[in-house]
């Protein structure tokens, strides 16, 4: 991890020494007693930690902090739900590239137990953003849904925002020509792709059909590549 994140809720009492950031603070980063490290509060500032005492049960430490955090970029997607490692994979990348919210929906052609996976009902969905921002050394975490219909996340959508939808197979245009202004709404159907239905409703909602060329590509290589592409043209790299 780059930067260790801490929920503002821990930063007044110690860390414990099962915590896997006291291991990486002591194993992988190697710190003694005064050694300082880069730290961030979740949706806060970011500083510096200083490792005042190394107990036998906890560790004590001190912090100071910088300026607050920017706003988030003007990304929003929304994703088909896809399997649990999928997910997984997508909630870290897209949160170590810059989103301001992931909305995850059920979908006409998707798996409907991905819905009830541990992933979502655990609070591990979490965890994975948390490792996402720190990667990234930042501190803010995306807004995320899931379980929710594609009309119910598009209907809970702010209006005014440029809307594409990825599609393989009925796309009259790249990625890369489509003249999106921010904020942008990207958006990716299940691994089987989107139902006639389900491409009826995203055209009633304004969304212009996209593809990323002629490759087909796992689920979180597509979004990795779409936000690649449009942080490009946004002039957010």
């Amino acid at each position: 991890m780059n930067l260790i994140l801490f929920e503002p809720a821990e930063l007044a009492t110690p860390l414990p020494r099962s915590d896997p950031r006291a291991a990486h603070l002591l194993g992988v980063l190697r710190r003694e007693e005064g050694g300082t490290f880069d730290a961030g509060v979740i949706n806060g500032p970011r500083g510096q930690g200083t490792l005042v005492r190394i107990g036998p049960d906890t560790l004590t430490l001190r912090f100071v902090w910088g300026a607050a955090p920017s706003a988030p970029d003007p990304l929003t997607l929304l994703i088909g739900l896809p399997r649990p490692q999928t997910a997984r994979d997508i909630l870290r990348e897209a949160t170590s590239l810059g989103v301001a919210a992931l909305h995850f929906f059920r979908t006409d052609k998707g798996e409907p137990s991905y819905a009830r996976s541990t992933l979502w009902s655990s609070g591990e969905w979490r965890r994975q953003l948390i490792l996402g921002a720190e990667q990234a050394f930042a501190t803010q975490l995306p807004a995320v849904t899931h379980g929710l219909s594609l009309a119910e996340s598009i209907a809970s959508l702010s209006p005014g925002a440029s809307r594409v939808a990825l599609d393989n197979y009925e796309s009259p245009q790249p990625l890369s020509a489509i003249d999106a202004q921010p904020p942008v709404i990207l958006a990716f159907g299940a691994e089987r792709g989107w139902s006639a239905a389900e491409r009826d409703l995203l055209r009633a909602q304004g969304f212009d059909f996209a593809h990323l060329g002629p490759r087909v590509l796992r689920s979180e290589t597509a979004v990795i590549a779409a936000l690649a592409v449009v942080r490009a043209k946004l002039g957010l790299l």
